[in-house]
Parts: C-alpha cells; sequence; structure tokens
C-alpha cells in the first residue's frame, strides 16, 4: 500500500503582513485544510486563562491539558477571521483580540510550550492539502515543505491594516499604540531564542505593502505555478 504525501504550503511573517487573509483565500481556493498557528496559540492561552493555569503550572496540568485541546479550523468567508472552533464552541471573538494576543506573545516564547504545541499543529497535515500560516511554519514545524512563502511589509502598513480589521470587531484603537505594540511583538518574535521569525532559506518572500490580497494571491500562484 502506497502512503500518500500531504501537500504542505507554509506562509510565514510577521503580525499584519496578511498570512491570516492570503492562507484563508489559498485554502478556499485549493479547498484544502488550515492552521492558523497563531490562533492555536491563542486558544492555548485562553483555555489555560479559562482553567485558571499559569505557566508555572503547566507542567503539572499537561496532561489534563492535551485531553482536553481539541481544536479545528474552518476557513470561513474572505473577508472574516478564519473560525476557531475549540471542543467544538465556535471561540473566535474571545481569541482575537488583542488582550488575548498580548497574553499569548509572552507564552508563545516559552521552550515548553512550543514543544507542546508542535505535535498538535502538525495533526492538521492531512490530504487533501495543508496551507499552514504563522512564524516559523517554514523553519521549524514544516521544514520539509515544498513550498514556502513569507510575506512581510512596512510597520505602517501593518498598523493600518490591524486597525481596519479591529474597526471591524467594534475596537477604537489608537494608531500610535499600536505602532508601538507591534514594534514590541515584532521584536519579541525575532530575537526569541525558540524558533525566531525569520524566512526560511527557500522561501519566497513577497512584500505586500502595495499589493492588494488579490494581487498577493496572483504571485503565490506565480510561484506555486497551480
Amino acid at each position: 500500500m502506497s502512503i500518500k504525501i500531504v501537500p504542505v504550503i507554509t506562509i510565514d511573517g510577521p503580525s499584519g503582513a496578511g498570512k491570516g487573509t492570503i492562507a484563508q483565500m489559498l485554502a478556499l481556493d485549493l479547498n484544502w485544510n488550515i492552521l492558523d498557528s497563531g490562533a492555536l496559540y491563542r486558544t492555548l492561552a485562553y483555555f489555560m486563562s479559562e482553567q485558571g493555569i499559569g505557566l508555572n503550572d503547566f507542567e503539572e496540568n499537561k496532561e489534563f491539558i492535551n485531553e482536553n485541546f481539541i481544536v479545528q479550523f474552518d476557513p470561513g468567508t474572505v473577508g472574516e477571521p478564519v473560525k476557531v472552533i475549540f471542543n467544538d464552541k465556535d471561540i473566535t471573538s474571545k481569541v482575537r483580540t488583542e488582550k488575548m494576543a498580548m497574553l499569548t506573545s509572552d507564552l508563545a516564547a516559552d521552550p515548553l510550550i512550543r514543544e507542546f504545541i508542535k505535535p498538535c499543529q502538525r495533526e492538521f497535515m492531512t490530504l487533501p492539502g495543508l496551507v499552514a500560516d504563522g512564524r516559523d511554519m517554514g523553519t521549524v514545524i514544516f521544514s520539509d515543505a515544498k513550498h514556502k512563502i513569507f510575506l512581510t511589509a512596512s510597520i505602517e502598513e501593518r498598523a493600518k491594516r490591524r486597525r481596519t480589521q479591529l474597526k471591524r470587531q467594534g475596537s477604537e484603537v489608537n494608531m500610535r499604540l499600536l505602532l508601538q505594540e507591534l514594534e514590541e511583538r515584532d521584536k519579541k518574535d525575532m530575537v526569541r531564542k525558540h524558533s525566531p521569525l525569520r524566512p526560511a532559506e527557500d522561501s519566497v518572500i513577497i512584500d505586500t505593502s502595495n499589493l492588494n490580497p488579490n494581487g498577493v494571491l496572483k504571485e503565490i500562484k506565480k510561484y506555486l505555478q497551480f
């Protein structure tokens, strides 16, 4: 019996570069599965917060967390966030907040958490294929993937996009604070010891600053030759 290889496309990059939108559009276009790695970390942070489990208590609660950490993603529709389904409940609005983003940033830097998340991420690699969106998908989690994309954009453009996204969710945003938060998150992601944010050596780098989502998708499809 032949083993079918599951194709994987990784999409990495900093916050606001367009990873989520592009991964969603690509998954819908190809009818593939989607992994929103950032949302997976956010869901873990949300679950631990709800259960009153701190980072110092993680190891002793690891088995309980593992048994109850059941996450699915639904690409949904373009223009809306990828849906996060945790234990059969839609918690999208609960995990896609700035408060949860900051909480997750500290959690995701811990090597213990990253080791726990790795097998969870790889479980999403099922047929017909996977579009994996994150910060270390091409460098660590799916380092043997054939197709790797790294999206980038100016910090000003990324802040504008984040502001638009948050306003759509009904949140008021201070642009100066948003820029500051993005700079801090970028620095934390790039200098962390474990799985720092960087393009894989064999990735295609696309600057999305002056491209709309359809333009980015067109560039990716040229590379994929699908």
